[in-house]
């Protein structure tokens, strides 16, 4: 191996890295705007383009169903036919997307638009967490990610306020085609400042293992979207996740008998990587289910119409962005070890949903405990979530940073759609037991009510089981953390432990890795 062919040392970050990131945060946060855009632009899309119901669930669906499929598979890509080149096709495919989404006419022609966009947003959620690991060095890598998740963050809370803002001045398709100069100018800027790397393992790609990953993703997550419209037990959720669950296993079994596989399922044997999936997806768990639950009741409890509930949950963003702004996670992570700050931080994540539950007040609350809450949860995924991902990446040779990214956003997606199926169904349990309603949901179970006093019952179930939905969430929050963390502690020692006492299944990744004689290729 020459030095040409060798990843540069872990002690150098590249020399303008922070210029770099500043680069790819910018496409990314395109791609996590539309995520969230398109929600308020479904009264304008009804009435300009004679949207049915369920065309709007796809032209809001059809963008993350395509998008968590191909994570996976981007994410192999990347690594083998290198990150900056992926990155510049995803800006490219992204950019186009909008294009077309922007000129639709029809609702199909958006539908389609929209999958398109989701191939580009594969593309650039895994290439853009890759190259942050390619070009930081250990000692800065934390702060890296933790404005990478600010990132993260920030479009999720600021795609609604965006979306509202550009429906007041413009037509629908502004939304869309404000994306082209931003995917322009990251073109160019890719194209310049972005160093290349690859990783060549093996002769042949796993294309037996992308196409499994994909069917098997897209099936999972197509049944995770579709169960709060059409039930868990209907036969429209059951078929797709069965089918998603059975070729996820032959993904698996596969992935176990090729030489070179796209996701070496040794990582699992990893404990420091699996104390960070598991706190991953509790992290997406809560927020994710927590706030499906909470704009409902802002709307329907406390009355506030859909862009003001919108504005109300930003705090917990808000605060996300100015904990990681600040530093505070990246300097905790070398004071106080990973699995502290992983703990602290799905602690406080747990108790700022447990505070919504308490002191949100039921029906007759006020907004002043919601904020509380949303105000601990985000400095709890300001703490936790940078570290997590930290660890994810940390637990995976560098050469396979691609596959790495490819899991994180996985598990956001899968724990976001867990949770809102898991506190859902305990909100819908509790709402049942305490109304006497036989209305399918809280919408037309208010709808058919027939006097102030039927309202108030049916507002005071909602709320009850909005609070037990909560707690339950919390709990599993904070009972995930705590195991997360000490995964991560045992996985610590391990590494520090002598050499005749280091645990082999910790070490297997690097170990398959060197078997498989991979190198990155730095161009």
């Amino acid at each position: 191996m020459t030095a040409m062919d060798s990843p540069p040392p872990l002690s150098q970050g590249h020399p303008r890295r922070w210029l770099i990131l500043g680069v790819i945060l910018l496409a990314q946060l395109t791609v996590l705007l539309d995520n969230t855009v398109l929600n308020v632009a479904i009264p304008s899309l009804t009435r300009e383009l004679d949207a049915s119901s369920a065309d709007v669930q796809w032209m809001i669906s059809a963008y993350s169903l395509v998008q968590s499929g191909l994570l996976l598979t981007a994410g192999s890509a990347a690594d083998r036919y290198g990150r900056r080149r992926l990155l510049i096709a995803g800006l490219a495919v992204f950019g186009v997307g909008s294009l077309a989404a922007g000129l639709s006419q029809t609702s199909g022609q958006l539908i389609a638009a929209r999958a398109g966009m989701g191939v580009g947003g594969a593309l650039l959620m895994t290439t853009t967490l890759a190259v942050v690991v390619q070009i930081f060095d250990d000692s800065e890598r934390v702060k890296a990610i933790g404005l990478w998740s600010t990132v993260n963050s920030l479009g999720f809370a600021a795609g609604p306020l965006i979306g509202g803002v550009m429906l007041d001045h413009f037509w629908w398709g502004a939304i869309f085609l404000i994306n082209i100069p931003v995917a322009l100018i990251g073109l160019w800027a890719v194209a310049r400042m972005v160093p290349e790397s690859r990783t060549r393992l093996g002769d042949r790609p796993d294309l037996v293992g992308a196409v499994l990953s994909t069917i098997g993703m897209t099936g999972v997550v197509f049944a995770i979207i579709s169960g709060p419209e059409h039930g868990w037990t209907s036969g429209r959720v059951l078929a797709p996740a069965t089918v998603g669950v059975l070729v996820m296993a032959g993904f698996v079994l596969w992935e176990l008998r090729v030489p070179h596989p796209m996701l070496d399922m040794h990582f699992f044997r990893n404990q420091r990587f699996v104390g960070a999936v598991a706190g991953a997806i509790l992290v997406a768990f809560g927020m994710g289910g927590s706030l499906f639950l909470l704009t409902q009741h802002l709307q329907f409890v406390l009355g506030y119409e859909a862009l003001e509930a919108g504005v109300r949950t930003a705090p917990l963003a808000a605060t996300v962005v100015l904990l990681n702004l600040t530093g505070l996670g990246a300097r905790l992570v070398p004071r106080l070890g990973t699995p502290a700050t992983i703990a602290a931080g799905m602690s406080l994540l747990a108790a700022g949903l447990a505070m919504i539950a308490l002191l949100s007040g039921g029906a007759d609350g006020s907004y002043a405990g919601v904020f509380a809450g949303l105000v601990v949860m985000g400095a709890g995924i300001a703490l936790a979530m940078p570290a997590m991902a930290n660890a994810i990446m940390s637990a995976i040779p560098r050469e396979k940073a691609g596959v790495g990214a490819g899991i994180n956003g996985t598990l956001a997606e899968f724990g976001n759609g867990l949770g809102v199926a898991v506190l859902g169904a305990v909100l819908n349990a509790r709402f049942f037991a305490v109304a006497s309603v036989s209305a399918a949901s809280l919408p037309v179970a208010l709808a058919a009510a027939g006097s102030a006093d039927e309202r108030r019952e049916i507002t005071d179930a909602f709320a009850s089981g909005l609070a037990t939905s909560q707690l339950v969430g919390a709990t599993a929050v904070f009972l995930g953390g705590m195991l997360a963390a000490a995964l991560l502690r045992r996985a610590e020692r391990t590494a520090t432990a002598g050499p005749g006492d280091v645990d082999p299944a910790a070490a297997e990744p690097a170990a398959v890795a060197e078997r498989q004689g991979g190198a990155t290729k730095t161009l």
